[in-house]
């Protein structure tokens, strides 16, 4: 054997997590949390954890600093979390990564939404099973339950905006994380979730201590048609803005005239703050 296949060899070596926790001069706990905090890459295996030993080097050849500086891959070490099903682990990273020094927006914006689509496109490709797609979701729900009080701010809104998915979108996390952004940036936010019927928007809508606009997202293709109708209906009867969103909208949304189309979480909420901007300089010339 050569010296370039025995390093190979050497590199490929699977450990228990006890034999890493000895590689890396540390407590088998310390190691624990390493793995369960993204920080070294791990597979569950029965009742344990297994490491490569390629990943224990590298962790070791890491400086300090770099361990636990905030431009970490956290959607990376978050979506390993989220197709493992390992909530109490996919917590940890969170909470790694605002201890780092990430807001719970960027959490979103910068570790989860990126994980999601990450984990979305490997699907698609035929990477993952419907299984591992579903048990991230679950885990997912769990995570933006126990983030969502921490958008919250005290102090009188900005005004009242409706989010939901059209009729046909069965995803819910989309709204979700909608909706706690834009309580972030001061809104009142009634969230219909998934697979909201255009009569939901409406009454929703129509009973809303200041209105700002409604949100209406899309995260399954073929729903342009739905969209249309559902759009239409809203601008119609309650005569708001409406921003329109979300990756399963095809070109022929369009013809549904939203005030705005979004393509990420950023573009959404930036076009909502002008959308509420437009609604304050308004009020104050007819004062």
């Amino acid at each position: 054997m050569t010296k370039e296949s025995e390093s190979s060899s050497s590199a490929d070596l699977t450990l228990s997590l006890t034999e890493a926790a000895d590689q890396l001069g540390v407590h088998y706990m310390t190691a624990y949390r390493y793995v369960r905090t993204g920080r070294l890459p791990a597979v569950k295996a029965g009742g344990g954890w297994l490491v490569n030993k390629s990943a224990i080097d590298e962790f070791a050849s890491t400086p300090p600093k770099t361990k636990s500086h905030r431009n970490v891959d956290w959607s990376a070490r978050l979506g390993d979390r989220l197709l493992a099903g390992d909530e109490t682990g996919a917590w940890n990273v969170i909470e790694a990564s605002m201890m780092s020094g990430l807001e719970p927006s960027e959490v979103y914006l910068d570790a989860l939404a990126p994980a999601l689509a990450a984990i979305g496109s490997a699907w698609a490709a035929g990477e993952l099973s419907i299984a591992d797609e579903h048990r991230a979701t679950a885990v997912t729900n769990r995570l933006i339950g126990r983030l969502g009080p921490r958008f919250h701010r005290p102090g009188q809104t900005r005004g009242t905006i409706v989010v939901g998915a059209v009729a046909g979108d069965h995803h819910a996390v989309p709204t979700a994380i909608a909706s706690d952004l834009l309580r972030g940036n001061g809104f009142t936010v009634f969230d219909l979730g998934a697979n909201a019927p255009v009569e939901s928007f409406l009454d929703t809508a129509s009973s809303a201590d200041r209105l700002i606009a409604v949100g209406v997202t899309s995260s399954a293709a073929g729903t342009d048609d739905q969209m249309i109708v559902t759009v239409s209906a809203i601008k119609e009867e309650l005569r708001c803005p409406v921003v329109i969103g979300g990756h399963g909208i095809g070109s022929k949304a369009r013809d549904a005239h939203p005030d705005a189309i979004t393509a990420s979480a950023t573009e959404m909420l930036l076009a909502f703050n002008q959308i509420a901007e437009r609604a304050v300089s308004s009020r104050a010339k007819t004062a």
